[in-house]
């Protein structure tokens, strides 16, 4: 009986006194495989989110739109040779009339573009927009050398702009606006003497309020009939 118990097989999967392990007779510590469960946790949690960027959104979760209107380079001359550096300019938007402008440098351009970024969006603006496509009413803004003129337009005309002012638009959800720069063709202050201009936009709501009156009041001394004032008045959301 004792003969037999010693010259039992070993029981399958069993290591064998002085056989090689193989890879399936590694103890659960050892070894490079995956973990219990068929998770990646063991190699340095390889799940495949690391480093992913789901795009650019705000605090709220929102998505915001980022547009690059222009990079700089400079270089500074030093003993071992040249130095560069970059300046970018970023225009972020909601697209539902919030929009902002920032200017960030380094001496990377994505990081000088990130610097931008964060700057547009602490300095973004509401602007209120007429049946969420177009502006209220004209206006016109300057700064340094540059004047802008910017002016409401019908369904179908487009974003009549071009360069650093269609960016605002576009990140700002406007569809339909005449635009026209004159004394500069600078992007910084084009955009500077456009966000001046959308500033100094008002809607016929905020009027009301401040004045007082009912928006059917305000529309009607225009020449409108009663009938097209009330209409009016109610399809104004902001």
């Amino acid at each position: 009986m004792a003969d037999e118990i010693q010259n039992a097989a070993p029981a399958e999967g069993a290591p064998q006194d002085g056989a090689p392990q193989g890879r399936e007779g590694r103890g659960p510590r050892g070894g490079r495989g995956r973990g219990p469960g068929g998770d990646n946790r063991g190699r340095g949690g390889r799940d495949g989110n690391r480093g992913r960027r789901d795009g650019p959104r705000d605090e709220g979760g929102e998505e915001l739109i980022e547009k690059l209107v222009h990079i700089n380079r400079v270089s500074k001359t030093v003993k071992g040779g040249k130095r560069f550096g970059f300046a970018a300019l970023v225009v972020v938007g909601d697209g539902k009339g919030r929009s902002g402008f920032g200017h960030g440098k380094a001496r990377e351009v994505p990081e000088a573009i990130s610097k931008a970024t964060a700057a547009a969006k602490k300095a973004m603006i509401r602007v209120p927009l007429k049946e969420g496509r177009t502006l209220h009413h004209d206006g016109a803004g300057h700064f340094g050398a540059g004047r802008v003129t910017i002016r409401t337009a019908p369904p179908g005309t487009g974003i009549i702009a071009g360069g650093p002012m269609r960016a605002i638009f576009e990140s700002l959800g406007v569809h339909d606006v005449v635009t026209k720069s004159v004394g500069t063709s600078n992007p910084y202050n084009m955009i500077r003497a456009t966000f001046e201009a959308l500033g100094d936009q008002t809607s016929p709501k905020a009027v009301a309020q401040r004045r007082g009156k009912k928006i059917a009041d305000l529309l009607g001394r225009g020449g409108a009939a009663p009938e097209v004032a009330e209409a009016e008045a109610a399809a104004v959301t902001e």
